[in-house]
């Protein structure tokens, strides 16, 4: 198996689908429900090579799980994988650390490609 990608998304459909595709471009991929439950796993599992979030999910967006990770010294790259594309929610996200943004719905190709340049 590949390197490790946990996708944070509250959509169960989008994780099976990120999770579909990764898995066919070689990478494990571990699923998370939100932002906390984000933190929780990527806690246990150190060896994570980067974090795909949705913004918009109940109990921790996923906004607040990036910047939350910053503040306690994670380097672990994020991309956001979402339906908003407004310019200050991205500002926000790349001052928080994050290092893409992607707008669902995701091309399978375009995704894997950010990816591999990311996490490789």
């Amino acid at each position: 198996m590949g390197k490790k990608v946990m996708i944070v998304d509250d959509s169960k459909t989008i994780r099976q689908q990120v999770s579909f595709t990764l898995t066919k471009g070689g990478y494990e991929v571990i699923e998370a429900e939100d932002g906390a439950d984000g933190i929780e796993k990527l806690k246990a599992n150190a060896d994570v090579a980067m974090v795909i979030s949705d913004v918009n999910m109940p109990n921790m967006n996923g906004l607040e799980m990036v910047e939350k990770l910053k503040s306690e010294g994670s380097t672990v790259p994020v991309i956001m994988l979402t339906t908003e594309g407004a310019s200050d929610l991205i500002q926000r996200a790349k001052d928080a650390g994050a290092k893409g943004w992607l707008v669902k719905p995701f091309q399978p190709d375009q995704l894997v490609a950010a990816v591999s340049k990311i996490a490789g």
